[in-house]
């Protein structure tokens, strides 16, 4: 049977697992525990009618502990939901805690107003935007930072054994038969496709193309009546050029004359465009003799 008195005794003056001693007095490490204190109003322990508050991810139970359920330790506590609004879960407290000591209802009612105003607290807290604090691993770093200069040192050296043997190869001193990975053949292969293409292409000469230009030219009338006026003025311009070509004797000089006629019947309308022909006399320094040609 269980006596309170007695086990206040056995804790308090023997020995105690949620005892705390300090230098400012005793406190109770117990969850249950409704004031933090250790003194026998307020263990739970050496209680056998208790309440408390606790809380679980942010929801509030009324724990409530009677000596009808002490031979059963599974269903030493009943437990009741706290709604969120503070003065339905006062309510709630004087329903349940009716006949219940005093000291107890007070104690309740305390513990509910400081954990509710604790809440209140946390969500401020996480509404603001707060510096960090992040500690540096130095024992990480110090590894990470060996472990890449041995990586370094290992790719130096096998860079420094592939060069050595590909000369030893060039060289000859393995012979003509000789066993190459694929994946290093693979790759030798491709530098020496690239080594002769960009030969080829420094060899090559620029390809000429030749153009038929003039396809959709159309002769028309205006043209032809002006084009015998400009020729004429580019002849008129050369034979008013200066004489400067005394000294190139052997060359010789071309003039050229033309002129086009184009025949109009009265009567009938044109139909068709016809070429005006031109006749072009060429004259010789040398010889007296002249050239007629008609185009």
């Amino acid at each position: 049977m269980q006596h309170d008195e007695v086990i206040w005794q056995v804790i308090r003056h023997n020995h105690c697992s949620f005892m705390a001693k300090i230098t400012t007095g005793n406190f109770c490490r117990n969850p249950y525990n409704i004031t933090g204190v250790c003194n026998r109003s307020s263990c739970p322990l050496a209680n056998s009618r208790y309440a408390t508050i606790r809380d679980h991810d942010g929801v509030f139970y009324l724990y409530m502990k009677t000596i009808e359920r002490a031979h059963k330790p599974n269903e030493l506590w009943e437990r009741v939901k706290l709604p969120r609004n503070y003065e339905k879960a006062l309510e709630i407290i004087d329903k349940h805690l009716m006949y219940w000591p005093k000291f107890l209802i007070h104690k309740t009612k305390q513990r509910l107003t400081k954990m509710t105003q604790m809440r209140i607290r946390m969500r401020k807290l996480a509404l603001k935007t707060r510096e960090k604090i992040m500690t540096t691993p130095r024992k990480e770093i110090k590894r990470e930072s060996r472990r890449e200069k041995k990586a370094e040192t290992a790719a130096e050296l096998d860079k420094s054994i592939e060069k050595e043997l590909l000369e030893r190869l060039n060289g000859g001193l393995y012979g003509d038969i000789h066993n190459i990975l694929p994946n290093y053949f693979n790759k030798i292969l491709d530098e020496n496709e690239l080594h002769a293409v960009s030969d080829e292409d420094d060899v090559e000469e620029p390809e000429i193309e030749y153009v038929q230009g003039y396809d959709d030219l159309e002769e028309e009338d205006d043209i032809e009546d002006f084009g015998g006026f400009a020729i004429d003025e580019s002849l008129k311009n050369n034979d008013d050029a200066p004489e400067d070509e005394e000294d190139t004797v052997d060359r010789k000089r071309l003039k050229i004359r033309s002129e086009f006629a184009r025949k109009v019947e009265e009567d009938e309308p044109r139909k068709s465009k016809k070429k005006a022909r031109v006749l072009v006399e060429v004259e010789n320094e040398d010889a007296s003799e002249r050239q007629r040609e008609t185009f």
